[in-house]
């Protein structure tokens, strides 16, 4: 074997550098009553352990949400799943996982072994997918649960339950008495009035809410006149969503001044997340921009750490639990 080709496999067995040492975090949030070691975690479905953890300790975030768990294995959406768009992109995966099982004897035990906190991400076609996740959840070492109301739901017609208040109650009503952790309702921006949605989830038990889940969007292939993804539609994400994440919360923080509140959109840097902040939020997850950088949770988290120290009004409320507005 050529020396070349040997040196070669020998930086591929090698394991990657870790370019984040482990760091004393000074400034601390508590989100929901769960203390986070600093204000940025992962949003769900952006985050792999085994690639992002071999460049830095993922136990040094505030939060990991893993990606959405369903009640058996979801295969996700025939290809093409993905396109680029001007400052992000469109993806219909369709949620792909290998069930609520597996996440409980594979996933969630090597995250919580590290160290870290830990959010489960919910995800259902109907009523009763989002109650039989819930129920296996309950007991497990789960930190906090996040329930992603954007998927479409066959018991609502096919609408997502995040866009009907009533409907979302209905859905609170049933699983908020099957668990006492601390239960997240993820929000979609694809309504016409998000603070009438996060009102109804927080008046059905949500403990808090993150917002926002992705836009609605799609490309067109201009040599076939066809959308690129098999899909047709799929979920914006990316630099273009940070202003409407940012609105979003502002918005929901106007009318529901007590529930803490998660920030979610285009989030890349430390000034990006320093807005949600200010807009309100307690907290904030990045989620596009490790798609293209897996250190880009940390990252933020050091950059808004710098930020922090600058500010000790901001950082008095944080570590209370408490938000700028």
């Amino acid at each position: 074997m050529r020396e070349d080709t040997v040196n070669i496999e020998q930086e591929r067995n090698e394991t990657p550098t870790n370019l984040y040492a482990p760091h004393e975090w000074r400034h601390g949030t508590v989100v929901a009553g769960v203390p986070w070691k600093n204000p940025v975690g992962t949003a769900s479905g952006t985050f792999n352990v085994d690639a992002c953890g071999q460049f830095y300790d993922v136990a040094q975030l505030g939060s990991v949400t893993t990606k959405g768990v369903s009640p058996v294995e979801w295969l996700g959406n025939p290809g093409v799943r993905t396109a680029e768009s001007p400052a992000g992109t469109v993806n219909a995966v369709g949620l792909q996982n290998p069930g609520v099982d597996h996440y409980l004897e594979y996933d969630l035990p090597k995250l919580k072994g590290l160290g870290a906190t830990v959010i489960a991400n919910v995800a259902g076609h109907c009523d009763d997918d989002y109650a039989q996740v819930v129920e296996k959840l309950a007991a497990s070492d789960a930190d906090m649960l996040e329930i992603n109301v954007s998927c479409p739901n066959v018991t609502h017609g096919g609408m997502s339950v995040g866009t009907d208040p009533v409907a979302l109650g209905r859905l609170m009503d049933r699983l908020r008495p099957m668990t006492d952790k601390p239960m997240i309702v993820k929000l979609t921006p694809n309504v016409t009035d998000i603070a009438s949605i996060a009102r109804a989830a927080a008046e059905g038990g949500a403990d808090c809410l993150s917002m926002i889940n992705t836009l609605v969007g799609m490309r067109i292939d201009i040599r076939t006149g066809e959308p690129i993804i098999a899909n047709r539609t799929g979920g914006v994400s990316g630099p273009c969503v940070f202003p409407v994440g940012l609105a979003c919360v502002w918005r929901v923080r106007a009318a529901l001044p007590d529930i803490p509140i998660i920030g979610i959109g285009g989030i890349d840097s430390g000034e990006k997340a320093l807005e949600y902040l200010y807009a309100g939020a307690n907290a904030v997850e990045v989620g596009g921009a490790a798609l293209y950088d897996p250190t880009a949770p940390i990252r933020v988290a050091r950059e808004l750490e710098e930020l922090l120290d600058a500010r000790p009004e901001l950082n008095e409320k944080l570590a209370k639990g408490d938000t700028w507005r």
